[in-house]
C-alpha cells in the first residue's frame, strides 16, 4: 500500500537528527512519530538525490528540498507526466531487496517531473489488477502451515571471540492467520529441517485450539465432541509427511 509523503518539517527534522544528531533510525523514528522505515526511506531519498550532510540541507529552502527529495518539479500546462513502465516494475520487484520506493528513485531519476509516489504505487496497483492472474485459496485455521528457508542467509555472532557463523533461516507461515514462527539452524539437512517442523507445529496446534474455542466447542476437553480431531505436538506422521513433501 502506498504511504502519504512526510511534510517537508519531519523530514527536514529527520535528516537534522540522523545527520547532525547521530541518532539511531528507531530513535528518530520515535521522536517524530514515524516508522523506522519511513526513516530509511527519507535518507534514501536524499543520498539519491546527492545529500549526504546536513549543512547540505540548511542551504536549501522547503521547495528545494521537496523538489530535490521528490522530483516534484512544476510540469507545466498540457504538459503530462512520463508513465512508469509498469511490466519493467513487476520484472524488477522479483529481484532480492528490491521495493516500489527504490523503483520510483529510478523512475524519477529519468523522469523529474514524473508522477509522485502515491501515483506511481496506483499506477502499478492497477496495471496488476488488469492482469487478472489470481490464485484465490481458502485457509482454514489451524489446517495449513507453509514452510521454506529464507534466501538470504543470517549470521550469528560470538560475543567473546567475534566469530561469524552462517545459519539458515527457517520461516513458517499458517495460511489462514499469517502467524509466523522462524528460527535459525546450522543447516538445510534432514535433521534440521524435520527438528524445525517439530517445533513449528506448536504454532499449528494453538491455531487449532484458537479455531475450536471460536466455532463455540467447551474449553473443557472432555466435553468436546469425538468428530474433533485434536492435533498432537509430537503426532507420530509428522516425520512420514514431512519425508513424502505433504503439508505439515
Amino acid at each position: 500500500m502506498a504511504t502519504e509523503r512526510l511534510s517537508m518539517h519531519k523530514t527536514r527534522e529527520i535528516l537534522r537528527q540522523k545527520w547532525f544528531l547521530g541518532r539511531t533510525h528507531r530513535q528518530t523514528a520515535t521522536s517524530n512519530g514515524t516508522s523506522p522505515g519511513a526513516v530509511g526511506s527519507v535518507l534514501a531519498r536524499a543520498k539519491a538525490a546527492g545529500l549526504t550532510t546536513w549543512d547540505q540541507v540548511t542551504q536549501l529552502d522547503d521547495e528545494a528540498l521537496e523538489r530535490a527529495l521528490y522530483g516534484t518539479a512544476v510540469v507545466e500546462p498540457g504538459v503530462t507526466p512520463a508513465e512508469p513502465d509498469c511490466a519493467w516494475i513487476h520484472r524488477e520487484r522479483h529481484r532480492p531487496h528490491v521495493t516500489l520506493e527504490l523503483l520510483h528513485l529510478e523512475y524519477l531519476r529519468q523522469h523529474p517531473n514524473g508522477l509522485r509516489y502515491t501515483a506511481f504505487c496506483n499506477r502499478y496497483r492497477a496495471w496488476l489488477a488488469r492482469r487478472g492472474l489470481v490464485m484465490r485459496q481458502v485457509h482454514v485455521a489451524g489446517e495449513k502451515m507453509f514452510v521454506d528457508y529464507a534466501g538470504k542467509k543470517p549470521s550469528l555472532v560470538d560475543p567473546a571471540t567475534g566469530a561469524v557463523t552462517e545459519v539458515e533461516l527457517f520461516v513458517a507461515v499458517l495460511g489462514a492467520s499469517s502467524y509466523t514462527y522462524a528460527e535459525a539452524t546450522r543447516s538445510q539437512r534432514g535433521p534440521d529441517w524435520i527438528g524445525s517442523h517439530c517445533r513449528a507445529r506448536i504454532l499449528r496446534w494453538c491455531a487449532a485450539r484458537r479455531r475450536v474455542r471460536l466455532r463455540g466447542a467447551p474449553h473443557n476437553r472432555n466435553s468436546v465432541p469425538d468428530s474433533v480431531t485434536w492435533p498432537q505436538l509430537r503426532e507420530p506422521r509428522a516425520g512420514l509427511e514431512v519425508l513424502a513433501g505433504g503439508d505439515t
